[in-house]
């Protein structure tokens, strides 16, 4: 990423959770993007960076006999910004700065919201192994001129978390997004929790279960849990429509 500025701020990533810190030990790591909007210059607000804490300290739990580690990245500004991209181009300095960090290590793009975008539009950097997008924010006109990009998801694993309630970002343009996407990466899949909304609140313990089969399958080829693995298998629509149980998370015992 091009030098800033001076005056201007930074992304930064947030402390390192799991694998005690020590670089050594590192043999993976998943960055969690945190919510923003899609027109702001101002400073984020530490409350989605705060949010996504809990996902980061459950992740490096799981995570922890693999060597995982997991940073939240402090963008620089609140807001996505038209073709600026600013939550993308954060993201992209993240996995540079992971690999300048811990060396060639596989890295896992965790979003929510505008952060689930921001993962879907780095993924194409050669260290990313994996997307987990969590209720993306995309825009209505996906069916534009120029829709939302899917060449750089070729080559990656990609898994898609919506919940069918979600009042702020459209549930329905994920689907396409992953249909579309379907067409070149047969790795795609796509779960929909029933009832639930943008924070993806109610059914919480699922969602964090999943995130951590998935993170472990992706980056350290640990086997996914059947309703993962049946997930990918199966062809679309199926494949990007598939019910998050309740439950999930007893599926995920080994």
């Amino acid at each position: 990423m091009a030098q800033q500025a001076p005056g201007l701020p930074e992304a930064r990533l947030g402390r390192a959770v799991g694998a005690d810190g020590a670089q050594s030990a590192v043999s993976g790591v998943v960055l969690l993007l945190p919510d923003g909007a899609p027109l702001s210059t101002r400073r984020p607000s530490p409350l989605p960076y705060a949010s996504l804490q809990p996902l980061a300290r459950r992740l490096a739990r799981a995570g922890r006999g693999d060597g995982l580690a997991a940073h939240v990245v402090r963008y620089r500004f609140h807001g996505w910004n038209g073709t600026d991209a600013h939550l993308a181009e954060d993201a992209a300095w993240g996995v540079d700065e992971v690999m300048r960090r811990y060396g060639d290590v596989p890295v896992c793009l965790a979003g929510h919201g505008m952060g689930g975008r921001a993962a879907l539009h780095a993924a194409g950097h050669r260290a990313v192994t994996s997307v987990f997008a969590m209720a993306p924010w995309l825009p209505e006109d996906d069916r534009a001129a120029v829709p939302e990009p899917v060449r750089q998801l070729v080559g990656r694993q990609v898994l898609i978390v919506h919940g069918t309630t979600d009042s702020r970002s459209d549930p329905e343009l994920s689907y396409r997004l992953a249909e579309r996407a379907k067409k070149t990466n047969h790795d795609i899949c796509r779960f929909e929790v029933h009832s639930d909304g943008h924070a993806l609140r109610q059914h919480r313990a699922e969602v964090v279960a999943l995130a951590s089969d998935f993170v472990r399958g992706t980056l350290f080829s640990r086997a996914f849990a059947r309703p993962v693995a049946d997930a990918f298998a199966a062809p679309p629509p199926l494949g990007l429509r598939m019910p998050l149980a309740a439950g999930f998370g007893r599926t995920l015992g080994r």
